[in-house]
């Protein structure tokens, strides 16, 4: 492993901060991005004091996806059956679709501010989010096409509920660029700013505000959209009424009401910290 690490993060006043920092590499998606990045999200998660969490990148471009180094650093198995070859890359994918799945399974909001390109399996990662903003040079495309494969880390399994399925599979069959302005019109974007600064500024701006609520109801609320997402409007109900019946206690209602009252923002307590098993 280098001694570059591929990824920061920091945590202040209840906001964490993940940035890719590998910019001479265009952000590529090294051996070591998938192997601390995982473990990163789920050590921050684990504390409980993170209520939000916003990527970025440094460099010129948020990122080129996955390091091509990795397409051949898990060929060294020529005498293995071949059907037993296929499983160990079967198992490989699904080892690196994990690494996104965190994004989704983490209690906290995460937030993309995406910069100049967003190529391959950064689409998959940021697919992953809950809300995505980007600079006014920002493009997203789904390259793998290009390079002769099917992208396989949830591009094609999250951007179907997130834009069009007819624009989906456009940007999938050809390749294409999906520009600033047009990811807005879609809904991929929430908002776009004139560059990465004011972008940073406005989307931290949004996270404070995500950090000022419940953290419990803010989790809830996760929780519910991603349910929903994937089951039917029936089932989604039935759960909700479980959580609520579960989680929705007095003392967050009651401090929000009198903050309120007061004209000062509320002082809820952080999420439990998550023990690891029999710590």
């Amino acid at each position: 492993m280098s001694d570059q690490k591929p990824l920061t993060l920091t945590l202040e006043n209840n906001i964490a901060h993940l940035v890719l920092d590998r910019p001479d590499k265009r952000n590529a998606m090294n051996k070591e991005f998938w192997q601390q990045l995982p473990a990163m999200l789920i050590d921050l998660d684990r504390g409980g004091d993170a209520r939000v969490l916003v990527v970025s990148a440094k460099g010129k471009m948020f990122t080129a996806g996955m390091d091509l180094a990795m397409f051949g650093a898990n060929n060294n198995d020529a005498d293995m059956e071949i059907g037993r070859k296929r499983e160990q890359l079967r198992q490989l994918v699904l080892d690196l679709q994990a690494c996104f799945n965190v994004f989704e399974k983490i209690r906290m909001p995460v937030l993309g501010a995406i910069h100049g390109g967003c190529v391959g399996g950064g689409v998959d990662m940021v697919s992953a989010m809950d809300c995505r903003y980007c600079t006014e040079d920002a493009y997203f495309t789904i390259a793998e096409t290009q390079l002769g494969m099917t992208a396989d880390l949830g591009t094609l399994q999250r951007l179907p509920k997130l834009i069009p399925s007819g624009l989906v599979r456009e940007l999938a069959y050809t390749g294409r660029k999906i520009n600033a302005p047009e990811a807005l019109r879609c809904g991929l974007v929430n908002e776009v700013f004139s560059d990465q600064e004011a972008m940073l500024d406005g989307v931290m701006s949004i996270a404070r505000s995500i950090a000022e609520n419940s953290p419990l109801a803010v989790q809830g609320s996760k929780e519910m959209i991603n349910y929903a997402r994937d089951h039917s409007v029936a089932d989604s109900l039935n759960y909700m009424a479980a959580w609520q019946s579960g989680m929705f206690q007095a003392p967050d209602l009651m401090q929000s009401i009198a903050a309120r009252a007061q004209k000062k923002t509320a002082d809820y307590q952080d999420l439990p910290a998550r023990k690891k098993i029999f710590e």
